[in-house]
């Protein structure tokens, strides 16, 4: 990571207690903006000396339950109970959100993808940096809200990046299992190190990321759970003083143990899709059957999962292209593990 000073600046105080409004400002010339700043709308809420907690939505631009349960609670919270420090960002990659884009329109790059970023690269670049470098080591914690977007449906769960740090993999945990929905992937050896969760990992803070469905739209159903997870996590992080944190659910922990498990499209045609997120397969089970819609005298094949799994994810399209991810299987992690 570059110690090099960040471009992006804040516009309100963070220090001071209250509710404020404000941006952060993203210094970037192009033609919609020449000459000034593109904003990502920042709100901060800070009433006593309690822990310092960052939640971020839409990191990826089509993804819209996370900014929605975000902006729910930000117009519910009462100053005087809350003992702590949250700033909540509804809208990270704001320009990707106004176009519903799951990449960056001002540079075309993944904003999960851009980590540790380059405080004089590309505006996500520049962005990712300040989180990494200035944003997130102020933090007790921090909390970020995804979906599949318009290409795919996750199975909702909360996300837990494992990490060598033992102290630092049990708060995560403890951050996941906090939030309430009673399935947690767990980021293992697999996961991508260019992701906000890495990012959180390298300055050793608490961190949990979740997947709630997808589908390009928003669900009243899992806006209702991501709403009600952050209150569990504020709550359980004692920033909120209404109640204390209870967790009453079973946990069921996954990870993406087995890359293979996973089906691809095999070329580009018409998925017709056999099972769903949240089911279990097993060997030779049917995925769904691939056809050539575009040259119908090709004959159509079945696809067979070749290894048992959990479907974490599907694909939300019908026609794919060759390499798109079909369905994503995880494996159950033993107790023990």
């Amino acid at each position: 990571m570059s110690n090099a000073q960040t471009r992006v600046k804040i516009n309100i105080d963070l220090n001071l207690a209250g509710h404020q409004f404000g941006e952060l400002m993203l210094p970037w010339s192009d033609n919609s903006i020449p000459l000034g700043y593109h904003p990502t709308p920042l709100i901060s809420i800070k009433n006593g000396d309690g822990k310092k907690i960052l939640i971020i939505g839409g990191t990826h631009g089509d993804e819209f339950e996370g900014p929605s349960a975000i902006m729910r609670i930000a117009r519910a919270l009462e100053l005087d109970k809350i003992n702590g420090h949250i700033i909540l960002i509804p809208a990270l990659t704001f320009a990707a959100v106004q176009k519903s884009s799951r990449t960056n329109p001002l540079d075309n790059v993944n904003m999960n993808r851009a980590f540790p970023g380059n405080p004089n690269g590309s505006p996500t670049e520049m962005l990712a940096h300040f989180l990494e470098s200035e944003l997130i080591p102020s933090c007790d914690a921090v909390i970020d809200l995804h979906s599949g977007g318009k290409a795919s449906f996750f199975e909702p769960c909360a996300l837990a990046t494992s990490s060598k740090n033992k102290d630092l993999f049990r708060s995560n945990l403890n951050l996941a299992e906090a939030f309430g929905i009673p399935l947690i992937w767990v980021l293992g050896k697999n996961n991508d190190d260019r992701s906000l969760n890495s990012a959180a990992e390298r300055a050793n803070v608490a961190m949990m990321a979740a997947e709630l469905g997808g589908g390009g739209g928003v669900s009243p159903e899992i806006t209702n759970i991501a709403e009600a997870g952050l209150i569990n996590i504020l709550n359980y992080l004692n920033i909120l003083k209404t109640k204390s944190f209870v967790s009453k659910n079973k946990i069921k922990k996954i990870e993406l143990s087995n890359p293979s498990a996973s089906i691809y499209a095999p070329s580009k045609g018409l998925f017709d899709r056999a099972v769903k997120a949240g089911q279990s397969v097993e060997v030779g089970q049917t995925a769904g059957w691939f056809h050539y819609l575009l040259e119908p005298n090709r004959p159509s094949f079945e696809l067979k999962f070749k290894y048992n799994g959990f479907i974490l994810a599907h694909t939300n399209r019908g026609i794919v292209e060759k390499g798109e991810m079909l369905t994503l299987v995880a494996n159950d992690i033993l107790p023990n593990d």
